[in-house]
């Protein structure tokens, strides 16, 4: 940590670890019970279990991303996470209005205010 960067809040490592532990262990369940997340998606078909694997491992790598980010206190890993995160969020909002998925659109909406939340905060203390 340089002399210029401010160490980084207990409540913004705390909300970062739930973060990597939820994508983790969204990641998990994509590979062993994809149906859970997909409930509406005919899981036998050709082709779905490779887009849920990729699905799934994307949110296992956004889980590592967080967790070593955390641990080590990176803020520009961290900050690049969050950015991700972001990006992720806004585009559940789109396909949820594309789908009509009004609980998609709420729960993208809520997690990318957080997400630009935490962007702000982890910016400032900069």
């Amino acid at each position: 940590m340089t002399e210029q960067q401010a160490p980084l809040s207990k409540w913004i490592l705390i909300v970062s670890g739930l973060f990597a532990v939820m994508e983790l262990s969204v990641g998990a369940t994509l590979f062993l019970a994809p149906e859970s997340f997909a409930d509406n998606v005919d899981t036998t078909a050709r082709g779905v279990d490779f887009l849920l694997y990729m699905w799934a491992t994307r949110q296992f790598a956004l889980g590592v991303i967080f967790a070593f980010a955390t641990f080590k206190r990176s803020v520009p890993m961290l900050l690049l996470a969050y950015i991700f995160l972001l990006v992720m969020f806004l585009g559940d909002i789109i396909i949820g209005i594309i789908q009509r998925d009004s609980s998609l659109i709420s729960a993208g909406l809520f997690m990318s205010v957080v997400a630009s939340i935490l962007i702000f905060v982890i910016n400032k203390r900069n």
